[in-house]
C-alpha cells in the first residue's frame, strides 16, 4: 500500500478493529482512537484492542471526534497519510431514543475529521456512510446514482449528512474523499446491538427472538471480510474528479471534485426467516419467535448495486451467508464459552 501513515477512527469498534488489523498486516502504521462508550459492551470493544496492542505499529489515544482540542492536536503531532472515519454513533433505533449523540459525534466530531484533514494535508479521507441513506428509496438494488434526499431516521440522516460535507472540503479545498455505504455488516467480533448477535445470544440462551415485520424483511448481509477488503482497495483508490460529470444532470454518486461514494454490500439480499433458518442451522437449535411489527426508522429491504465498486476497484463482496454466520457463531461460542 502506497499510504504508509493511517488513521483509523473508531478503532475499537466492530469494522475499526478489524480493519486495523488487516492495514497492519500490510505493513502500515495504524493511529487509532475511540472514545470507547457504553452504547454497547464496553469489555468487547477493550478486548478488540488487545488483539491489535500485539502490533508494534499501533497506537491508541481514548479520544472523542467530537473533542476539537483532542483532534486539532491529534493531527497537529501527526502526519497521517490517509484517513478512514469510522467513528460515529451507530443504530437506527436508537437515534429515537438519543438524537443528540448522533448531532455530536455523526455531525460536531465529522466536522473536526474534515478540519484535520484539511489542515494537515490528508491524501484521502474515506470515511463510512450507511445503506441507510435510501430512506425511503424502494428501487433496487439500491445505486450511488440515485437521489437519496429522504431519509427515514437521523441516524440517517447524519450519514447523507457526512457525505454533503465531504463534497462540500473536495470542492473547497481539494481534499479527496470517498463515502462507503455500507450494507449489514456481519462476522466475528459483531455488534452486541445488531440482528445475528441478538439470535444467536437469545436462541442460545432459550430465549424468545423478535421478528421485526413479520419476518418480511430483507437486508443484503455483507461478510465483515468482504467489507475490509472493499474498504483497503478504496483507500488506494483516491478519489479523483470525474470527467464526465456535469451541472446539467448531476450524478450523485461521482462529482467534478474529487469525490466519490460506493455501495459494499453482497447485491444479494437474504430474507429475515432465511437468516433465521442459517443461524438456527449453525447452532443446531431452534429459535423461538416472536413475530413484531416494522419499527419506526427501519426499512423493508436493501440490495447494494456494486457494479461501480467492482469496475474501479475490482472487487465484488461473496462470501455466502452460511459460510459468515458460521464463522460468527464459532467466533461467539469461543469469546463467551458457550
Amino acid at each position: 500500500m502506497d499510504f504508509k501513515n493511517i488513521l483509523v477512527t473508531g478503532a475499537a469498534g466492530f469494522i475499526g478493529y478489524h480493519l486495523s488489523l488487516r492495514l497492519l498486516t500490510q505493513g502500515c502504521k495504524v493511529t487509532s482512537i475511540d472514545n470507547l462508550n457504553d452504547y454497547y459492551d464496553v469489555n468487547l470493544k477493550k478486548d478488540r484492542l488487545k488483539q491489535l496492542e500485539f502490533h508494534k505499529d499501533f497506537s491508541f489515544h481514548r479520544l472523542d471526534i467530537a473533542d476539537r482540542d483532542s483532534m486539532e492536536t491529534l493531527f497537529r503531532k501527526n502526519s497521517f497519510d490517509a484517513v478512514v472515519n469510522l467513528a460515529a454513533q451507530a443504530g437506527v433505533r436508537y437515534s429515537l431514543v438519543n438524537p443528540q449523540a448522533y448531532i455530536d459525534s455523526n455531525i460536531v466530531g465529522f466536522t473536526n475529521i474534515l478540519e484535520g484533514c484539511r489542515h494537515s494535508g490528508v491524501k484521502h479521507l474515506v470515511f463510512a456512510s450507511s445503506s441507510s441513506v435510501y430512506g425511503a428509496n424502494t428501487n433496487m438494488p439500491f445505486s450511488v446514482h440515485n437521489n437519496v434526499d429522504h431519509p427515514v431516521s437521523l441516524y440517517a440522516a447524519s450519514k447523507k449528512s457526512n457525505e454533503l460535507m465531504a463534497h462540500a472540503y473536495s470542492h473547497l479545498y481539494d481534499l479527496p474523499c470517498t463515502g462507503l455505504r455500507f450494507f449489514t455488516v456481519y462476522g466475528p467480533w459483531g455488534r452486541p446491538d445488531m440482528a445475528l448477535f441478538l439470535f444467536t445470544k437469545a436462541t442460545l440462551e432459550g430465549n424468545p427472538i423478535k421478528v421485526f415485520n413479520h419476518g418480511e424483511m430483507k437486508r443484503d448481509f455483507t461478510y465483515i471480510d468482504d467489507i475490509i477488503e472493499g474498504v483497503v482497495r478504496v483507500i488506494e483508490n483516491t478519489a479523483t474528479p470525474s470527467p464526465d460529470w456535469t451541472g446539467q444532470n448531476p450524478d450523485p454518486g461521482t462529482s467534478y471534485a474529487p469525490f466519490r461514494i460506493y455501495n459494499i454490500g453482497n447485491n444479494n439480499p437474504v430474507g429475515l426467516l432465511e437468516f433465521i433458518k442459517a443461524i438456527e442451522k449453525a447452532l443446531g437449535k431452534e429459535a423461538v419467535k416472536e413475530f413484531m411489527d416494522l419499527q419506526p426508522g427501519d426499512v423493508p429491504a436493501t440490495c447494494a448495486d456494486v457494479d461501480d465498486l467492482v469496475r474501479d476497484v475490482g472487487f465484488k463482496p461473496n462470501t455466502p451467508l452460511e459460510v459468515g454466520i458460521g464463522k460468527f457463531v464459532e467466533w461467539y461460542r469461543a469469546y463467551y464459552q458457550v
